[in-house]
């Protein structure tokens, strides 16, 4: 039952970067419609990230109390919306209204993930399945591209006309009406597929699992949900948390870097690398599949050598961070362009994904969505929103 669960989750938070990536992808056609600045651009992607921020952190907070599986499906559903009204938008402030719209239903995807997870997986489990599950949004953020192109290949050949012109006039198609239909079949997934916690399916919870595998109660915390609201169990148990401040703080700088890569990488390479469209697709995709090898193994690595401890891989990570983007900004040979780019997406997502991990551990189980909120709160609205600015 929680292999089914994990799959729901994970199926369900690759749908949802399905219908977030794709805005990046689409800028340069959105910059070449309207005739946009590099500002405006940045304000489009930029509106979104804070949006999401705040939301994220609102979002999650609320889902300590609702059900994860329809939670997350409607967010998915409300995204795939908001996509098709995007493909209609012809003006800035249509763009940056929808996006900023698309930003809040993305809050609404992480909290039923981190959640499932710290209800169905022990502790001393709990970094290789979570890493599993993070690789989400890097295959979600990684076959946008493909998608985007094949379904434009695709519809241009339905439509009679030739890719110059299909990237002309109905580019709109395969960016945004695409993803949308696939986040509404995920949806539908993420409802068959996530369960409940253990004990309302009638099996034993995680924390007599917890006990039985010599985790003390007061290390894991594992007490009964209290009789609060939202509010209290934030209030108590996150904002007077030094640790989750301190995990929170460490997330800002990971995303301030992560989003400065990643938001302006099409424009960047296009205009300042002279890549082709094509050629950015690539060093799109593979700065977001990178990761996935390094993430399991940074998971691996944080269960069985570090017994827990989650910070000495994400801070070694961090430092050979600032190398590879040296490397990035200053060669211009194709293939050491694309190189750099998906090391640097290697190394970035292992301390987001271990400071993830470490915001499960820092506070009771009830409190898990309160404490993503923050941290996605901080990590988006002052990290990515700065990386985006930049």
């Amino acid at each position: 039952m929680r292999t089914w669960s994990l799959s729901g989750v994970f199926i369900g938070y690759m749908g949802y970067y399905l219908v977030r990536n794709n805005i990046t992808l689409s800028t340069p056609f959105i910059q070449n419609q309207l005739n946009l600045s590099k500002s405006d651009i940045g304000t489009i992607t930029g509106s979104m990230l804070i949006a999401y921020g705040i939301s994220k952190g609102a979002m999650s907070v609320i889902s300590d109390k609702a059900g994860p599986k329809k939670y997350m499906a409607l967010g998915l559903i409300l995204c795939a919306l908001v996509n098709v009204l995007l493909g209609f938008s012809n003006s800035f402030y249509a763009y940056v209204g929808f996006v900023i719209a698309l930003g809040v239903f993305q809050g609404m995807g992480v909290g039923p993930s981190f959640i499932t997870l710290a209800n169905w997986y022990p502790k001393k489990e709990r970094g290789i399945y979570t890493a599993v599950w993070n690789i989400s949004h890097n295959i979600g953020g990684g076959i946008v591209a493909p998608i985007v192109s094949l379904s434009g290949f695709a519809l241009a050949a339905l439509l009679g006309v030739s890719m110059a012109n299909f990237n002309e006039t109905y580019w709109h198609m395969n960016h945004f009406y695409t993803p949308a239909a696939c986040a509404v079949i995920i949806s539908l997934y993420a409802l068959y597929a996530v369960k409940g916690n253990p004990k309302n399916e009638g099996l034993v919870d995680i924390t007599e699992i917890n006990e039985m595998r010599g985790i003390k109660t007061e290390e894991i915390k594992a007490i009964e949900t209290p009789n609060l609201s939202s509010f209290e169990i934030f209030y108590h148990y996150v904002l007077k948390n030094k640790n989750a401040w301190y995990v929170a703080w460490m997330d800002t700088f990971v995303y301030m870097v992560r989003f400065g890569l990643i938001s302006w990488l099409p424009i960047y390479l296009l205009e300042t690398k002279g890549f082709n469209k094509e050629q950015i697709g690539i060093a799109f995709w593979l700065f977001e599949w990178a990761a996935i090898p390094s993430t399991l193994l940074a998971g691996y690595i944080s269960d069985k050598i570090f017994k827990g401890y989650r910070m000495p891989p994400a801070i070694g990570a961090m430092v050979i961070i600032f190398f590879m983007i040296i490397g990035y900004f200053t060669s211009n040979n194709l293939y050491m362009v694309i190189f750099f780019a998906a090391m640097a997406g290697c190394l970035v997502y292992i301390p987001q994904f271990l400071a993830s991990m470490q915001t499960m551990e820092v506070v009771p189980a009830f409190a898990v969505g309160s404490c993503v909120g923050l941290h996605g709160f901080m990590s988006y609205v002052v990290g990515a929103s700065l990386g985006t600015k930049a």
